[in-house]
């Protein structure tokens, strides 16, 4: 069994949705980020970093992983599953998850930041990480017009890229014109096991979907939690 600590986020939403791909028996411990909970002592003792999503694998000794790259790497290679075992294979999924951590997350999450929660409008910083998130979301757009997955088979790069791409709406990105990204989030929206994974836990708000009064509100809420550094 694993004990999923982790909350209605992209990041938080890659790693329930590789446990229903995978079909691992898991418990959801939900924080509410709003309040803090990622700042108690008890978290902090699983992630330093107070940064959700974490796992407790208590079939190999209540062994912690937290980042969430680390943790689908983690259950991978776990599984057997969702990441190929060659040393090619392994490092072209290794390629496009590193891609997500390190370009499309960042990217997005500091446009969410000045584009939906920063109490000032700061457009140049609005202008530059939606500039960039379109721009690797075109870098996708190729890699997937020559293949039908990100990295050979279905993995757990496409599974990470995809819980962020979902959200582009949130980001104020269109994806206009890039139909073979349209194609390829299409796809891994109808997987079931995704769509249970993005319902682990639900958001107040879907990221994806919700108009522009719903996600008024929520910025307003949310915009408390940048002011006073609380995520």
């Amino acid at each position: 069994m694993i004990t999923l600590h982790t909350a209605a986020t992209p990041n938080g939403h890659k790693v329930s949705i590789a446990l229903e791909e995978l079909g691992l028996p898991y418990t959801l411990r939900v924080l509410d980020l709003a309040a803090g909970e990622q700042r108690r002592a008890d978290f902090l003792a699983l992630n330093p970093n107070g940064r959700i999503p974490v796992i407790v694998d208590h079939a190999a000794d209540d062994f912690v992983v937290f980042e969430s790259g680390a943790i689908l790497v983690y259950l991978a290679e776990k599984t057997g599953r969702l990441m190929p075992t060659d040393a090619k294979g392994r490092s072209r999924v290794m390629q496009w998850l590193m891609f997500q951590m390190g370009g499309v997350g960042p990217m997005m999450g500091q446009a969410n930041v000045f584009y939906r929660y920063f109490p000032q409008k700061i457009q140049p910083a609005v202008d530059r990480y939606q500039a960039e998130g379109r721009r690797l979301f075109e870098v996708l757009d190729g890699q997937l017009a020559r293949h039908e997955w990100l990295a050979g088979d279905y993995s757990i790069a496409d599974i990470a890229n995809w819980a962020w791409v979902r959200t582009h709406r949130w980001s104020g990105i269109s994806i206009d014109g890039l139909d073979h990204l349209r194609r390829w989030r299409d796809a891994i929206r109808a997987r079931p096991a995704v769509q249970r994974g993005i319902e682990r836990p639900p958001a107040k708000v879907d990221l994806a979907r919700d108009g522009d009064a719903k996600a008024a509100e929520f910025s307003a809420q949310a915009r408390g939690m940048v002011t006073g550094a609380k995520i």
